[in-house]
Order: structure tokens, then C-alpha cells, then sequence
């Protein structure tokens, strides 16, 4: 059976083998079963790694019904963990109360959306490795100082060691896609909550970075912050320029001057 690419769908399949090795080999797994999902298989062409390693409960997330249908011949011992269904309406802390570690050649049009899942489920998720678009894996992974830093770097840096493994090339995709493609891993940090309002995290992280090249002070003019907050000597920088521990303090300071008007 052959499987067809879907452009609605983001789909580009890996072809090269030992890239898809070395994107299996780079899951950082225990010695007992590990709970291993991955998303979008299309081809399996990971999957059949994946199968081979003794140390994995395999599931896998599938929206494609041609790729279903396929990896239901492909791999019949595990039609049973076939999860038919978009990954992003999918409910993943609900399939097991263990640890989950998630791999896949992500989707270029809905990778940020992934992570903001994973960080949504990030109590249960310890580990992500995933192949994404060059340009998305350099703002995940980069500090403070680029102008690639933005929000996604900073919720995510907030929960999870990111590194940046190795670019993978067009030629080696079919369709090849128009980009340099990346492969990213994330792994859990030790912070399990914040010091300071979550929800005021988020928006401040924000609507930082709305008017980057604003200095803070004028970025955040719309939450109508205290005038203690406006005087700090931090208001003077750019969105791009604070750490992820100095927007934590940052909102903190917002907090026990009174918070802001419009949260």
C-alpha cells in the first residue's frame, strides 16, 4: 500500500534511514518499560526502530486515515496502540499515570502547537524528541541575546533543558520540504511550579515580546503596571534580553506590588 503525502497536512516522510535511527537513538530511556509516544508515524519509517527497543511501551498518535491503514499492516502487534485522531485534541495524560516521552517528525504547520501542549502536560511529559522546521528548533533552543528568543523559547526553557541536536537537509524528505529541518530534545527540569501566578507568567512573557523591540516599559504600557514596576532599572530592556529566571522575578515583583489591572 502506498501512502500518499498530504500538504493539508504538513506531511513531508523521512527516507533516509540513518536519520531515522539516530532521531531514535536520541531518546534518552530507562532500563525498565517506557512509555513512548509517538506522534504523526505516517510511514513508520521511526516506528520500526522504535519497535525493536525491548525497553518501550510503544503507542502511536495518527490522524492520517492512509497512514492508519498502513502502519495497521506495517506493525500488526500494535493496531491495539493505534491512536486514530489529532494529537492536539488528544487527551495524552489520560492513556497512562507513568512518565511519557514523546517522539515524532513533527508537522511543520502545527510544531509550536505541540510543545504548547507538552508544556500544558508537562507534569507527565519528561522528555520530547522531535524533528521540526530549522527556524522553529533555533527559537526553542536559543538564549537571551537573539532576536530568534521569543515566547516559545522562554515557556518552554521554564520547564525543560532544550538541546539542539543536528539539522537534517531537504533532499533526505519526500516531498522535500522548502526548509533546513532540526531535531530538538527536551528534557524535564527539576522546577515543578512557579513562585508566582502561572496564568501572570504567561501573559506577561507575553505581552513582552508583542513589541519586542520596545523596552519593557512601553511593551507592557496595556497591563497598566504599579509605578514601583515601571521605575525598575529592568524596564529599561528589551523583551529579548531577560533570562527565563528574570521574567519569573520579573512577575513575582508584579505580584506583590498588586498584580495588574487587565489579567
Amino acid at each position: 500500500m502506498h501512502v500518499r503525502p498530504k500538504k493539508f497536512l504538513g506531511q513531508h516522510f523521512l527516507k533516509d534511514q540513518n536519520i531515522a535511527q539516530r532521531i531514535v537513538d536520541s531518546l534518552v530511556l530507562s532500563d525498565d518499560k517506557n512509555f513512548v509516544l509517538e506522534v504523526g508515524p505516517g510511514t513508520g519509517v521511526l516506528t520500526q526502530f522504535l519497535v525493536q527497543k525491548a525497553n518501550v511501551d510503544l503507542h502511536l498518535a495518527e490522524i492520517d486515515r492512509e497512514s492508519i491503514a498502513y502502519l495497521k499492516g506495517k506493525f500488526p502487534n500494535h493496531s491495539d496502540k493505534l491512536i486514530e485522531g489529532d494529537f492536539l485534541e488528544l487527551d495524552i495524560t489520560s492513556l497512562t499515570n507513568k512518565n511519557i516521552h514523546i517522539i515524532g517528525n513533527f508537522p511543520y504547520n502545527i510544531s509550536s502547537q505541540i510543545f504548547f501542549k507538552v508544556l500544558d502536560c508537562r507534569q507527565q511529559v519528561q522528555q520530547v524528541v522531535g524533528m521540526v522546521q530549522k527556524e522553529v528548533a533555533d527559537r526553542i533552543a536559543e538564549k537571551e541575546g537573539s532576536k530568534t528568543y521569543g515566547i516559545l523559547s522562554v515557556l518552554l526553557q521554564t520547564f525543560y533543558d532544550i538541546e539542539y541536536l543536528f539539522k537534517v537537509p531537504p533532499g533526505v524528505f519526500f516531498p522535500p520540504p522548502k526548509v533546513m529541518s532540526a531535531v530538538i530534545r527536551l528534557k524535564r527540569n527539576m522546577r515543578n511550579n512557579l513562585p508566582c501566578s502561572e496564568a501572570l507568567f504567561k501573559k506577561v512573557v507575553k505581552q513582552s515580546f508583542q513589541n519586542r523591540r520596545k523596552t519593557l516599559r512601553n511593551a507592557l504600557k496595556p497591563l497598566n503596571l504599579p509605578t514601583q514596576i515601571l521605575s525598575l532599572a529592568l524596564m529599561d530592556r528589551r523583551a529579548e534580553q531577560l533570562s527565563v529566571e528574570e521574567f519569573i522575578s520579573l512577575t513575582v515583583q508584579i505580584e506583590e506590588a498588586g498584580g495588574v489591572r487587565s489579567v
